[in-house]
């Protein structure tokens, strides 16, 4: 009996400490499965080839704009360092766009298309709103749609700015970017008119968009009043995302949007579609029903 008594023991204490060890092994392989990430991939290396950044986006990258050493030599060593210390800015380049305000959509021409008393009110509370963040411009450039002309005359009621130094730009006039995705029905454009519309935004795009000249002693601030196509073109086209998904954006009337672009060639958003500053009744995206094709 003593003999049994320790048998059963041994094989108690075999059986625990066997089941102890197997549900540790088990909870340690299954550790790195049960691990929180803190998103959806546990790489750090991005999956689409296409989101690694590009730095010289905008072909002002420093070392892309001097020539390269001829040799080894110490003249070009300094010949090649003096360069590029010429050719590197240290300014931030900060470019803020505004959306024209609520606008009728009457008559078959442009001259007809003018705000709405609300338009009116969105694009002062917008003026106010640029005021308030103690900015000095540097530059002013505005649509030449009535629209935004009438948005940027008052926003410069409310603003430190000389009306002579505005640039009315045709540039940025509203229009068919880039065919969406996904594709909507309410709204196709012929391809002929993105390939005019297309070629002329993209140009705006690269005209404004691009990190400080390397002669500016100041960060710069460029005050763009235009349209919600461009403005969402734009957006997409800064950050690197894919330019088709500017239709998936919404910016309301007389909303701020604020583009930061670094040294580096860095972007950064601030705000996007920022119209936080206007009490609800004043918020609106598009044509009111009443004022289309009224002739």
């Amino acid at each position: 009996m003593v003999v049994w008594s320790g048998v059963r023991k041994f094989s108690a204490v075999a059986l625990g400490t066997g089941a102890g060890l197997s549900a540790y092994l088990y909870q340690h392989i299954r550790s790195e499965e049960r691990q929180v990430h803190s998103s959806w991939t546990n790489s750090d290396k991005p999956i689409n080839p296409f989101a690694i950044w590009d730095s010289n986006w905008d072909y002002r990258n420093p070392r892309h704009l001097v020539k390269p050493t001829k040799n080894d030599s110490p003249q070009e060593e300094n010949r090649y360092n003096s360069d590029l210390e010429k050719s590197t800015t240290r300014s931030v380049r900060h470019i803020i766009l505004v959306r024209h305000g609520e606008y009728i959509d009457a008559g078959e021409t442009d001259d007809t298309h003018c705000l709405t008393q609300k338009g009116c009110i969105q694009a002062k509370y917008a003026g106010e709103r640029l005021r308030e963040m103690g900015v000095k411009w540097d530059k002013i450039i505005v649509s030449t749609m009535t629209r935004a002309q009438e948005t940027a005359e008052i926003i410069l009621k409310e603003i430190d700015f000389e009306p002579k130094k505005v640039v009315n730009c045709p540039y940025i006039r509203e229009g068919a970017p880039i065919p969406p995705q996904p594709p909507v029905g309410h709204w196709r454009p012929q391809e002929s008119q993105f390939f005019r519309d297309g070629a002329r935004i993209e140009a705006a795009f690269r005209r404004y968009f691009h990190r400080a000249f390397p002669n500016d002693k100041k960060d710069t601030y460029t005050l763009i009043v235009g349209h919600g196509n461009v403005i969402r073109y734009f957006v997409c086209r800064a950050l690197q995302f894919p330019p088709e998904a500017w239709l998936r954006i919404n910016v309301n009337h007389a909303s701020i949007t604020w583009l930061t672009i670094q040294p580096s060639g860095n972007v950064t958003i601030k705000c996007l579609g920022d119209s936080g500053f206007m009490p609800a009744q004043y918020l609106t995206n598009r044509i009111p029903s009443e004022a289309k094709n009224v002739v």
